[in-house]
């Protein structure tokens, strides 16, 4: 793994810019000659510049493979991937944050977010600017001098999002990044990546498998066929966003109804 990789971010970025993704007939297979598997496909998928996509579907049914083929990870077996009109290149078009923080243990707080703006290209001046920066908009202020193993498993999910985001690029990815987490930290953290993306405007594709998760978070749901994966719900979220009561939004009655038909549409494409 190359360490721009492991940070997901631009090398010598400087403002964020605008991204929009484009998957055009894809399919991706796994293997060679008979003892193939067919993950995802056929797709088609636009992702407008600006929009927060949620991915959901069942185990299995290709979102963490149409993300890794987002970020350029892979490259699909058919069609094509464009993002910002371009192939997606690895560790430079967007900011990745993983199931697990993948953080180096052997860094503080400081150290892990420092070496992300290292390859993101940030001028050292400018370091602890932007890592003041970086920790305030993940709820982290006065962490930077704790070693990785002095946080908790939620705070550490927090540092990864920040590292994702040291590059100004014009995409970011999370696949699951909140499963392993307890009920009320995935709550904060869901309310966190809720404001985040509403404050930068990045482009954003979220994995998940569950229903509120996804309607919380998506200004866009897209409901994936087990696999092979292809899109059998595409659904357009108009709850509010911005400065809004995150207890209130998850009780109306806009949110329960919403809820109630994302996770109709993945109970029904896991059966199909």
């Amino acid at each position: 793994m190359s360490s721009s990789e492991i940070t997901g971010t631009v090398q010598g970025a400087g403002t964020a810019r605008s991204g929009s993704v484009r998957i055009d007939h894809v399919t991706h297979r796994y293997g060679r000659g008979g003892e193939t598997f067919t993950a995802v496909g056929p797709l088609d998928l636009t992702v407008p510049a600006g929009e927060c996509l949620v991915l959901v579907g069942a185990s299995g049914c290709g979102k963490s493979t149409l993300l890794r083929l987002i970020a350029g990870f892979e490259r699909p077996t058919h069609g094509s991937v464009r993002v910002c009109g371009a192939e997606p290149r690895p560790g430079e078009t967007a900011g990745v944050v993983f199931q697990t923080p993948r953080l180096f243990p052997w860094r503080t707080v400081r150290g892990n977010i420092d070496l992300a703006l290292r390859y993101a290209g940030v001028e050292r001046a400018r370091w602890p600017e932007r890592r003041a920066e970086l920790l305030a908009r993940v709820g982290l202020d006065g962490t930077e001098r704790r070693r990785v193993w002095e946080i908790s498993g939620g705070q550490q999910q927090r540092v990864a999002i920040a590292r994702a985001l040291a590059a100004e690029n014009p995409l970011l990815l999370l696949d699951e990044p909140f499963a392993a987490l307890d009920a009320l930290t995935r709550e904060r953290l869901q309310e966190d990546v809720r404001r985040v993306t509403d404050l930068t405007g990045r482009t954003t594709v979220f994995v998940t498998h569950s229903a509120d998760e996804a309607v919380f978070l998506g200004s866009r749901i897209v409901v994936l066929t087990r696999s092979p994966g292809t899109v059998a719900l595409d659904l357009p979220i108009s709850l509010p966003r911005g400065d809004v009561d995150a207890e209130e939004l998850r009780g109306s009655r806009e949110f329960a109804e919403l809820r109630a038909q994302v996770s109709h549409a993945v109970k029904a494409a896991a059966a199909t």
